[in-house]
């Protein structure tokens, strides 16, 4: 059995960028207990779980309630992280390393959830989808924009079922908000605005290293990001948000939330232009600006305009950290009346639609249907719906040929934040940007 240190020298001499893209040779699992699960029956969907606590114990809960899954399977960097995983599923092989689960387990899983830092999704989908394997892989799907695209295409080529973890998608409200849109209840949408009072941002990176917890391998964390020292919870398990090395910030987080709706409800595709905002503090000192978000961002959007939309074009904006639109655009009768900590507004020709982040959608005074009835529609268990699909019943609301394109608007919104102050002009066809070299750095590869 090996255990966290053994691993960590084996892989230490890795090269970054070729160490998630090597095949483990390795087929012993962390953990082996007595019991080993043979291929589960045809009528029921063997699965594997990439993370096992904070959001990948969400998820695994979640997927653990269908009654036609089996979870033989969980890894985790740390292993002191698995607990909870396994004592609820003590059948579930345990490991370390994503690449021995996925080399020992190949033949006998159906299924896999990626519910890990943002860094590691696309290397551990891509694996799993070239091994034909369904995928549940939590929002913001990738990490970079090439990312996104390859992790979509890979998914259509290998005709797989898929389902991004951007959950309130299923909620009724924010299906409900669709209709309200799609049934011109506000007329064509002229502009929308979406934002989160989350804010995730951090002090320059301070110097030297902490000791490595016995139970964290360091290394196989870090995976294809570059090699920096510990520091005891700088990045893990949860600020890695704030690094743009390993997440994206509040938009990465809260965007495929929040601009879900307004991809659904008006059939948003790839924008044209970007431009971001942020503070003068933050791009002026060098040591932040290269390595953690800024402390607040509006970044203004120019989308093709669709059928449901005012114009050739239509402006979405997004704000985060405390900043919001203008109280003056919602109209609202009362002064007692607030404009919700995260949300969507939609402004049409014919009224305007508030959905608050997972509240009831209104219309607002002013709006010419104000006084009609609303279309009411259910939601339905976005968990579920992924395992009923996987098993060859119905579809999945967010599989990836919807969710790239999403990802993919949303982490463009994360390159303009990298270079303010500039209208960044988009070539989805090339992917990378017609006027700005500093901007197609970050696009990314696909690793």
């Amino acid at each position: 059995m090996r255990n966290a240190d053994q691993n960590r020298s084996s892989l230490g001499s890795l090269h970054r960028r070729s160490f998630l893209r090597a095949a483990s040779a390795l087929s012993v699992p962390y953990f082996v207990p007595q019991s080993v699960f043979a291929n589960a029956p045809s009528d029921r969907l063997t699965h594997a779980c990439f993370g096992a606590d904070g959001m990948g114990w969400s998820d695994l809960q979640s997927l653990a309630s269908h009654p036609r899954i089996e979870i033989v399977a969980i890894c985790d960097v740390d292993t002191d992280r698995m607990g909870k995983a396994s004592e609820k599923l003590p059948q579930a092989r345990r490991y370390q390393d994503w690449r021995e689960l996925l080399a020992s387990e190949g033949d006998k899983i159906d299924s896999v959830n990626v519910s890990v830092p943002d860094h590691s999704h696309a290397p551990i989908t891509l694996a799993a989808l070239e091994r034909k394997k369904h995928v549940y892989c939590q929002k913001p799907l990738t990490h970079n924009v090439a990312e996104a695209r390859a992790v979509a295409q890979a998914a259509a080529t290998q005709g797989v079922t898929t389902q991004m973890g951007n959950q309130i998608q299923s909620h009724g409200y924010y299906r409900t908000a669709t209709e309200i849109v799609r049934s011109g209840l506000i007329g064509k949408v002229q502009a929308i605005h979406a934002w989160t009072g989350a804010k995730y941002t951090q002090q320059p990176r301070p110097a030297g290293a902490d000791p490595v917890p016995m139970s964290l391998n360091w290394d196989l964390w870090l995976g294809v990001a570059p090699k920096r020292p510990f520091k005891t919870g700088l990045y893990h398990p949860f600020n890695w948000r704030c690094w743009q090395d390993f997440g994206g910030g509040a938009l990465g987080d809260f965007g495929c939330h929040i601009l879900d709706t307004p991809f659904k409800a008006v059939g948003l595709t790839t924008p044209l232009t970007i431009r971001a905002e942020v503070p003068e503090t933050w791009h002026s000192d060098q040591s932040r600006r290269e390595e953690v978000w800024p402390d607040w961002e509006i970044v203004h959007y120019e989308f093709p305009g669709t059928e449901l939309t005012a114009g050739k074009t239509i402006p979405v904006t997004w704000y985060d950290s405390g900043k919001q639109p203008d109280r003056e655009l919602f109209g609202f009768a009362s002064a007692d009346d607030k404009v919700p900590g995260s949300g969507a507004l939609f402004i049409g020709e014919d009224g305007k639609l508030l959905l608050p982040h997972v509240g009831a959608p209104s219309l607002l005074p002013g709006s010419k249907s104000l006084a009609a009835p609303l279309p009411q529609v259910e939601g339905f268990n976005h968990y579920h719906a992924y395992i009923d699909a996987c098993l060859g019943q119905g579809s999945t609301g967010s599989s990836f040929d919807f969710a790239g394109p999403l990802a993919e608007a949303t982490l463009l919104g994360t390159i303009a934040v990298r270079c303010p102050n500039v209208t960044l002009e988009w070539n989805p066809q090339k992917l990378q940007f017609t006027n700005s070299a500093e901007a197609n750095q970050f696009v990314g590869t696909a690793k």
